[in-house]
C-alpha cells in the first residue's frame, strides 16, 4: 500500500513527456501576434506592403515548423472567427474568400513546406533558406490561381501577366528583403528561445 502511494506521487511530480508544453502554446500566441502586429504595419510605396511575410519567415525561422505552422493557423482562424488580425485591420471569413484571401492561406503552405523540409532534412541554413524561397513561391502561386479564381467569378476574366503585376512582381523584391531581416533577426534571437 506504502509503495502504491509513493510510486503514485512519483507519477503525479513526474513531468508530462507527451503532448504540449505551456511554453509551446505560449510562443505559438506569441508568434500568431508578431504576424497579427507585422500585418497591421503598412509601408507607404508606390504599392503598399505589409510586414506580413516578414513575420511568418521569422516566426517559422524563430519556433521551427510545427509551432511556427501553428502559429499561421491560429492567426488565420482567429481573422475568420472575426478579430481584427488582417492587414487595415480587417477579419472576418470574407477577407480569406476574396482576391487576396489565397495569399493568406498560402502562409498556410509555406509553414507545411517548411515543416517537411526540417523533418526530412533537419534544420540547417540551406535548407532554411530553401523552405522559404519555395515556400514563398508556394504562397504566390496559390494566393495568384486564388485571385485569378475570384476575382473571374466575380468580375470578369483577367489575364495571369495582369494579376502577377498587380500581386506578385512589386512584392518580390520587398519580401527577399523582408526574408533576409528574418535571417539576421533569427540568428540573433534564437540562441536564446527554448
Amino acid at each position: 500500500m506504502e509503495n502504491d502511494r509513493v510510486s503514485a506521487k512519483k507519477d503525479i511530480n513526474r513531468p508530462a513527456t507527451r503532448g504540449w508544453k505551456t511554453l509551446d502554446l505560449a510562443y505559438i500566441a506569441i508568434g500568431a501576434a508578431l504576424i497579427t502586429i507585422c500585418s497591421w504595419i503598412s509601408i507607404p510605396m508606390s504599392v503598399p506592403f505589409t510586414l506580413q511575410t516578414f513575420a511568418v519567415f521569422s516566426v517559422l525561422l524563430l519556433l521551427g515548423g510545427k509551432r511556427g505552422t501553428l502559429s499561421v493557423v491560429t492567426y488565420i482562424l482567429l481573422g475568420a472567427i472575426g478579430a481584427p488580425v488582417f492587414s487595415g485591420f480587417n477579419s472576418g471569413v470574407g477577407v480569406l474568400l476574396g482576391t487576396t484571401g489565397g495569399y493568406i492561406l498560402g502562409f498556410l503552405l509555406m509553414g507545411l513546406l517548411f515543416l517537411l523540409f526540417e523533418k526530412l532534412l533537419r534544420r540547417k541554413l540551406w535548407v532554411e533558406i530553401l523552405a522559404l524561397v519555395l515556400g514563398l513561391l508556394v504562397c504566390y502561386a496559390f494566393g495568384t490561381g486564388w485571385f485569378i479564381y475570384i476575382y473571374t467569378e466575380k468580375t470578369g476574366p483577367v489575364g495571369l501577366f495582369s494579376v502577377l503585376s498587380w500581386c506578385v512582381f512589386p512584392f518580390i523584391l520587398p519580401d527577399l528583403v523582408k526574408m533576409a531581416l528574418a535571417f539576421l533577426l533569427a540568428k540573433r534571437v534564437k540562441p536564446i528561445i527554448k
